[in-house]
């Protein structure tokens, strides 16, 4: 199985890092899960002070055996949702918007909602910070724990490609119940869904055209968008499951990808294709604290507050976590405004359900990106394999 691996030994040797624990890294996680055939392909990407020090591409992007190639197209699902919730928080800069706003103040659709099947009155209002932090009663019908997620299901409602418009899609969970009153547990869910209709109202853009003219293009994020165009299907990549006899079979065929279709609805939670060198760079900017290459999208203190954990009473998601989701350990894990941070390391990451990753360590000022694509996203533990090579490679702590 075809493999490239180019390590930067200079470069990781100058940044503290230890290049041959970089390469070992990359040699095992292709051993595992490329050469074994658990994974289709693989790229890592893994950087320290904004230095690419390690690149890696294995496997092939399509069952007609082309290989991967760097800048090979990915469904990066839910790590489309700190993407809108970046969106979110410069319009919280803008003066248009805070967390503390009841949700219904721009989605009044929201105005009726009640909890659990019995229909009890919410305790307090549903606010914005909920729906960035998946404490607002929304759920996902993926879930598969509740009657209501049961509806979720059959309306389709956590679906990559909704049918739906943006006002049926609010209408639609406006007339289901709530999992509990927000602000009281912590449940994984169509929040950041929400969060993008919030985006488009406030600004009176369509969510692409907000990402498109806010973020992607002062960052110079040129593959990254809700439909594939036309020109680019040659890089897009087959996306495969993991059927229940342990084979692999096509989800989505690159070549004919459900992606290039045009959209009624653009879902904040999961719906972009991007490219580990596009990723990047959106990382490098939450790691300079909301600025790239003379371009500020975000404040310090906001990029510092997304990163904090803004669980009720500073818990983790063990203590307040009502879900099950692939994306994290509930022990010792917070969650922001966007994605999850370890209170012990400082790090802060999310992943998607075809398997895709990324973290940032800002005190070690670290990035690390993992992007395949494979469902389930919780059949093999390689993210944290990924986590834990990088931490074992860094010679010069500075945390």
């Amino acid at each position: 199985m075809q493999a490239r691996t180019q390590v930067d030994v200079a470069a990781a040797e100058a940044a503290g890092m230890d290049p041959v624990r970089l390469d070992a890294l990359a040699c095992a996680l292709h051993a595992d899960y490329v050469a074994t055939g658990k994974l289709p392909h693989l790229q890592l990407l893994v950087s320290r002070d904004e230095h690419v020090l390690l690149s890696h591409v294995s496997g092939v992007g399509r069952a007609t055996q082309e290989p991967l190639v760097d800048d090979s197209l990915f469904r990066i699902a839910s790590m489309t949702k700190p993407v809108t919730s970046a969106a979110f928080m410069m319009l919280v800069e803008q003066g248009l918007v805070a967390l503390d706003d009841p949700v219904t103040h721009v989605l009044p659709e929201f105005s009726k909602l009640r909890v659990g099947t019995d229909g009890r009155p919410l305790r307090q209002p549903m606010r914005m910070i909920d729906l960035l932090r998946h404490t607002s009663g929304l759920t996902y019908g993926l879930q598969r724990q509740t009657s209501i997620d049961a509806r979720y299901r059959e309306l389709g409602l956590d679906e990559f490609q909704q049918k739906r418009s943006a006002d049926e899609f609010i209408e639609a969970l406006a007339g289901l119940p709530l999992e509990f009153s927000p602000g009281e547990r912590w449940n994984y869910s169509v929040s950041t869904d929400v969060l993008g209709v919030v985006v488009e109202r406030l600004s009176g853009l369509p969510l692409d055209a907000f990402l498109s003219q806010r973020i992607f293009g002062p960052l110079g994020m040129m593959d990254t968008f809700f439909e594939l165009p036309e020109e680019k299907v040659e890089r897009m990549t087959d996306a495969w499951q993991l059927d229940q006899d342990g084979r692999l079979s096509l989800y989505d065929r690159g070549a004919r990808s459900g992606w290039r279709r045009k959209l009624r609805f653009h879902s904040g939670g999961g719906g972009l294709i991007s490219t580990a060198a596009d990723y990047n760079r959106f990382a490098r900017m939450l790691l300079r604290g909301g600025e790239l290459d003379g371009v500020r999208l975000l404040k310090p203190a906001t990029v510092a507050s997304m990163r904090a954990n803004h669980l009720p009473g500073g818990g983790d998601l063990a203590r307040h976590s009502s879900s099950m989701f692939s994306e994290a350990d509930y022990a010792g894990v917070g969650f922001g405004l966007g994605f999850a941070t370890d209170l012990k390391t400082a790090e802060y990451f999310w992943g998607g359900v075809f398997s895709t990753f990324f973290f940032i360590d800002p005190r070690e000022s670290i990035i690390g990106l993992l992007l395949t694509q494979h469902l389930p996203s919780s059949a093999y533990p390689v993210r944290r394999q990924l986590r834990e090579g990088v931490r074992a490679a860094i010679r010069d702590r500075r945390g």
